[in-house]
């Protein structure tokens, strides 16, 4: 029984027997041109399975598959576009700043007339004195728990103007503001509000030019006492302080907005009243 194979090295003529032949059957050639066929080359190649595309294996690696690149993909585009939201988001509080120091300015020319007008930004603590940090990039939340407050210094028409921020909760949502105030450190000189998810046309109306603008001349202090400015329902007063007419219809975001300017501006007391500043 034949226990070997030989192949010819000129046309591939395969023989099997001990010993190769003398000479190829095929091509005639002797039979030195032959070659043994080891046990490995001659062994068939096994086909390859296929998946099941209909079994679990299959839809379990797929769905992997696909919420592994989909996530690539929004990763990425979540980090292409985040310059482009934050240069949205700073130059939107550019605008509320300005708007403060009674300026309006387009989104893309924000950025420069801030530079143009804010001369110094900085934070201060409940002493008046300042502290290390960015006033622009500060979390007014999060820093007002650690008793700091952001400040803008201001020259509007060469006259100095103090930005102090506010935030506060309204209704439905966060709301807040940028209140400045003359060299004085007490007379207003302009305002502006901002509110997540106030009430259209009730509430939300504290984002409005005609509630920020009562502000103006408005006092913080009476002889020497900070006394913050009230927010009223109309017709209504407040002893003792300077007030603005609430929004109606909008009662409880009107007093929201009285209790974060009491709250916030009295963290900024000690800084209205030094005079180094």
């Amino acid at each position: 029984m034949a226990t070997k194979k030989f192949r010819c090295k000129v046309c591939g003529y395969v023989y099997e027997g001990d010993v190769p032949p003398v000479s190829c059957p095929a091509c005639g050639a002797p039979s030195s041109e032959f070659e043994e066929i080891t046990e490995t080359e001659s062994a068939p190649v096994p086909a390859k399975k296929k998946m099941d595309t209909n079994g679990n294996t299959y839809t379990i690696l797929y769905a992997s598959i696909m919420v592994v690149l989909v996530a690539v993909i929004l990763a990425f585009t979540a980090q292409v576009l985040h310059s482009y939201q934050k240069a949205n988001e700073d130059n939107d509080k550019r605008q509320q700043i300005l708007r403060s120091i009674n300026v309006n300015v387009k989104a893309n020319e924000a950025e420069a007339k801030y530079k143009e007008l804010v001369k110094e930004a900085y934070l201060v603590n409940a002493d008046g004195q300042k502290v290390d940090g960015d006033a622009f990039e500060a979390d007014v939340v999060k820093a007002e728990t650690k008793g700091e407050y952001p400040v803008f210094v201001a020259t509007v028409d060469g006259q100095t103007k103090y930005v102090m921020a506010l935030q506060g909760k309204g209704l439905w949502g966060p709301i807040w503001g940028y209140i400045s105030v003359n060299d004085d450190k007490n007379t207003v000189f302009g305002a502006d509000f901002g509110n997540e998810s106030e009430t259209p046309g009730l509430g939300a109306e504290i984002s409005k030019p005609d509630f920020s603008n009562e502000f103006k001349e408005k006092q913080l202090y009476k002889n020497g006492e900070f006394k913050s400015i009230a927010v009223v329902k109309k017709g209504k007063s407040a002893e003792g302080q300077d007030y603005v007419d609430g929004i109606s219809g909008g009662t409880i975001t009107s007093t929201a907005v009285n209790n974060m300017l009491k709250s916030c501006l009295t963290g900024y007391d000690k800084f209205l009243t030094l005079k180094n500043q």
